[in-house]
């Protein structure tokens, strides 16, 4: 089964995130740039159906030549090839993004292609519709659970309150939420053939972007504590405060 999972870099989840001096970016230097978490799973994934019914994974990103070395942590995984879309930078519009890959896409005739549920970075949860949009394929978001049987499949995905299930035709696309599977570690084995795995690179022509970041900013420093008093007494004001100030009750 040919399956391309489409990945991401984005900034560690435990990074100190500084702002740029226009507003309008972060400081890259300094950053520990990692495997989006999300993607993790879709990766997993791939190689799961690939080690059940035969057939390669290969690896999709967009981005500079800086990128190449998260993609051989998705490579690390199993994965067994990569293609790198050339840019100088990941787009801020999601559009831009998703064309670009469902260009690249459409030449590889995958029967399964994988996305994370979103970016950790901007969670724009988007890129894996706009993609089945483009290409005119059918789209499971947020799956918890998978199954492929000949040219069909059936996914259990999350909906608010329970889950439901859904079939679809293959070729199809699908994003991974957590719960799909438990990703694997990378061996010291896998991390040395990611090495000499092959990292092909396409340019594609990227649109005008019309989604524009005009400012970025910290989120407002949490007040201090209050003490409202002790004991069964100071229940009557704290449940003022909740109600009146916090407005949580």
């Amino acid at each position: 089964m040919n399956v391309a999972v489409c990945m991401k870099q984005t900034p560690d989840t435990e990074a100190q995130i500084k702002i740029s001096d226009e507003g309008t970016s972060i400081v890259p230097e300094g950053i520990k740039w990692i495997v989006n978490p999300y993607d993790e799973f879709a990766i997993e994934e791939g190689l799961r159906i690939t080690e059940k019914h035969g057939g390669e994974v290969t690896l999709i990103s967009l981005g500079p030549p800086s990128v190449e070395k998260t993609i051989r942590e998705g490579l690390a995984m199993g994965a067994h090839k990569a293609i790198r879309i050339d840019a100088p930078a990941v787009p801020s519009d999601p559009m831009v993004t998703g064309r670009a890959l469902a260009e690249v896409l459409q030449e590889g005739h995958y029967d399964i292609i994988l996305f994370g549920k979103q970016a950790i970075d901007d969670d724009h949860t988007q890129i894996a519709s706009i993609v089945g949009g483009f290409l005119n394929l059918p789209v499971v978001t947020v799956v918890v659970e998978l199954h492929l049987d000949g040219n069909r499949g059936t996914a259990v995905r999350e909906v608010e309150g329970g889950h439901e299930t859904v079939s679809f035709p293959l070729p199809a696309i699908i994003s991974a939420q957590r719960g799909l599977n438990e990703p694997r570690y990378r061996s010291l084995k896998g991390i040395m053939a990611a090495k000499k795995k092959p990292i092909a690179v396409k340019t594609v022509n990227l649109e005008k972007e019309h989604l524009v970041i005009e400012k970025l900013s910290y989120p407002p420093p949490k007040k201090p504590g209050r003490i409202v008093g002790e004991g069964p007494k100071a229940v009557p004001e704290l449940v003022r405060l909740l109600h009146e100030e916090a407005k949580v009750i």
